[in-house]
């Protein structure tokens, strides 16, 4: 089983159960962040506890009790997704295809010469997004393998992988998901995210 759930940064953090998680919250810039996916995780595994939260030698975060399920968080600007598994270990890219200054610098330091070839296949009007297509790819399987961000450059997308790799532009969106057993990512299994009504409670702590 995989879900793969797409929402909004600030419709989580208007979340009745972000109430109940924001003295958790770190302060700064990450504040938003963690309370949005911890307040997404929460929503997907109600009424069950959310499990305690540990991190990997490279950061990666995982539940510590003996459930055998697993997920990957991945935001960019105010979207935020969430991979959930009963699979294995997962990874998830999402990023909005937007201008980037030094993009055409940075795909020439971090990309194979099959993710070139690639990118150059594709006429002018569609290179930036086939950037940002590659580049979510290669952080998808980062994040599944548990890596950190600087072994982007060691991974070639266009291989052949070990698991499985899907992706899709959903709109101003693009979307990637690494996962150890077939699964393919289309509009139609994307769950969006939907806030709770107004008078809901806040979960009990």
């Amino acid at each position: 089983m995989y879900q793969f759930v797409l929402g909004k940064i600030s419709t989580l953090n208007a979340d009745p159960y972000a109430s109940a998680l924001a003295d958790m919250a770190p302060p700064g810039a990450r504040r938003a962040r963690w309370l949005a996916g911890r307040t997404l995780l929460t929503r997907m595994l109600s009424p069950a506890p959310l499990p305690e939260i540990v991190f990997g030698e490279q950061g990666k975060p995982a539940f510590v009790d003996d459930r055998p399920l697993w997920f990957n968080l991945s935001h960019s600007g105010d979207d935020i997704a969430l991979l959930l598994s009963d699979e294995g270990e997962v990874g998830c890219d999402i990023e909005v295809i937007r201008p980037r200054d030094n993009w055409q610098a940075l795909a020439n330091a971090v990309f194979s010469v099959a993710e070139h070839d690639e990118l150059e296949r594709e006429p002018p009007a569609e290179k930036l997004s086939a950037f940002w297509r590659i580049w979510t790819r290669k952080e998808a399987i980062v994040k599944q393998r548990g890596g950190s961000a600087w072994q982007i450059v060691s991974i070639d997308s266009a291989a052949k992988q070990p698991h499985s790799v899907s992706q899709l532009q959903f709109g101003s969106l693009s979307l990637a998901v690494c996962t150890p057993t077939p699964f393919n990512l289309t509009a139609e299994s994307i769950s969006p995210f939907e806030p709770l009504a107004e008078k809901s409670p806040a979960p009990q702590r």
